[in-house]
Order: structure tokens, then sequence, then C-alpha cells
């Protein structure tokens, strides 16, 4: 092969490579997820965000891709102190996104610079707002409470990073720890105040029982005495209806001798009740005269008393 024609050669395949970068630097390609910015001079003179093959100008124009999807970023834990001056731990993320590439690409340049500015802004957020709860109430907060928590911390990381093209999607706190050198001393604490307030119920339930079987006990003993009243008027009417009743049926001489009469007979009826029928009565008692003599109006004869020669 002649030197002209390797000469030939060498100079085709240096304007083919020539070219092939010339190409590769007049095209690029925007993928869905992507901005593009094209800059001249580290100026940006174009933004694309079309899917497809664009063209710029080579060896003049640059290109800068950025993200449209949604970004996470985990916030390094940090101490924050709440508004009774106690430390916190804080463990969160952030979700956000760059809106505006221009105005990213100016303020931040690069997702790395924005994710340490992100950092900043979360924690001074973070900050303000914890800055205004007690820890007791950090602790037992419920998911609803540590749902509002985070939505004032997205409210303010928002508000500082709009002048950064970015927006803030959302920031979580993962949880809350207690410094290692003060968790105990918390632990004791919060075991106490529970303590204390776990005696306060108990006192009141005692003096509230209390006063519950005072009150209890003041209407049972009316309640009885009204009862014991109303028995003591019934009895008292009961026992007046009777000898009012007595009085009527006996309102005769005769008829009272024969009431005296069977009363007597009742009387030794039931002395002679049981095994021994023995009965020792006295000359002058009236169940004498009745057994010896029943009619009142005839003399009684006289008994000689059990016992005498």
């Amino acid at each position: 092969m002649s030197k002209t024609k390797k000469r030939t050669i060498v100079i085709g395949g240096i304007i083919l490579l020539f070219l092939i970068i010339t190409a590769s630097l007049t095209f690029f390609t925007v993928q869905p997820n992507q901005y593009i910015c094209v800059t001249r001079f580290s100026e940006i003179i174009d933004t694309v965000s079309t899917p497809g093959l664009h063209l710029k100008i080579p060896f003049i124009d640059g290109v800068i891709v950025y993200p449209k999807e949604k970004l996470f970023y985990d916030i390094r834990p940090s101490e924050v102190l709440t508004s009774d001056s106690k430390a916190m731990t804080v463990d969160s993320f952030i979700v956000w996104r760059i809106v505006e590439p221009v105005t990213f690409f100016s303020a931040l340049g690069t997702t790395e610079n924005a994710e340490d500015r992100l950092d900043n802004i979360t924690f001074n957020a973070l900050k303000i707002v914890i800055g205004q709860i007690e820890q007791a109430d950090i602790i037992s907060t419920d998911e609803q409470s540590r749902n509002v928590l985070n939505n004032l911390v997205v409210a303010d990381v928002q508000n500082a990073v709009g002048i950064y093209g970015i927006e803030v999607v959302d920031v979580k706190i993962k949880r809350f720890d207690l410094p290692d050198d003060n968790e105990r001393n918390v632990f004791e604490r919060m075991i106490s105040e529970r303590a204390v307030i776990a005696e306060q119920y108990k006192a009141e339930g005692i003096e509230e029982a209390a006063y519950i079987r005072n009150e209890v006990d003041k209407e049972v003993n009316i309640t009885v005495s009204n009862a014991n009243a109303e028995a003591e008027k019934i009895i008292a009417a009961g026992e007046a209806e009777y000898m009012r009743i007595l009085a009527e049926a006996y309102n005769t001489e005769d008829k009272r001798d024969f009431y005296i009469f069977m009363r007597g007979l009742e009387t030794l009826k039931a002395s002679l009740s049981g095994d021994d029928k023995t009965v020792i009565l006295d000359a002058d008692s009236d169940l004498v005269k009745l057994l010896i003599s029943p009619r009142p109006s005839s003399p009684p004869a006289a008994v000689e008393p059990i016992g005498s020669e």
C-alpha cells in the first residue's frame, strides 16, 4: 500500500471520528424523568423537559441534568430543646423535588448542595416547632398529634426553600429519642410523676367512695327510721283496734268473767303441755278459784294447799 493511500485512510478516519464527536456534542436525549438545562458560557439559555432527541451547538453549549421525580433525603439525627429546656434527639427525613430548574441552578447548582441546605432548614424548623412543646407531651404524642407536628414542620420548611426552586412534599419525624446521658433520669422522673398522679386519683377515689357510703348510710338510716315509725304507728293502731274489739265483745260482766275463765284454761293447758303434769298453785290464785268454783257468784270453796297435813 502506497504512502498516499495510507495518508488518505488516516485522514478519513480522523474526519469520521471528528464527525462522530461533533454529532455526540450536537444531539442530546431527554428522558421522561429529567430536566435538561442547556448552558452557554455558564448561563442557562434553555430548559428542556419534553422527552426525545434535541439539538445544541457543539463545543459551545453544555447540558445539566436534573431529576423530575421526588427525591428522598434522610436527615441526620440531631438534638433539639423542648419548651421546658429538655434535650431530645429527633430523627427525620424529607421528600422534595425540583420545580424550577433555572432558579435551582442559580441558587444551589447541585442536589448535594440542596440536601445540605435542606438539612439546615429542616433542623431549624424542627428546633422552632419542638421548642414550643414540653418533653412529656412529645413523648406521649399519638399518631394524629405526630401528623400535626409534621405538617407544622413542612409549612416552615416550604416557606424557607421557595427561593431555591424546590418544593417540599413531606417531612416525617421517624422517632424521638432521649440523649443517652439523661434518658434514665427522664424515665425515672416520668415514673415518679405518673405515680404521684396515680396516688392523687386513688385518694380522690377513696374520698368519693367515703362520701357515697356516708350518703347511702344516711339514706338507709332515714329509711329504717321512717319504717320503724310507720311500724310503731301500725302496731299502735292495731292494738287500739284490738282493744276496741275486746271492749265491744266483752261489754258485760258475764262476758268478761267468761273471757277470764277461758284465758285461765288456756294458761293451764299451756302449763300441762310437757312431760311433768304436776301443777302447784296458790290457794288464792284466780285459776284455782275458777277450777273449784267456775261461777263467780258462788262463794269460793276452801282449798287446802298442796303439801299441807
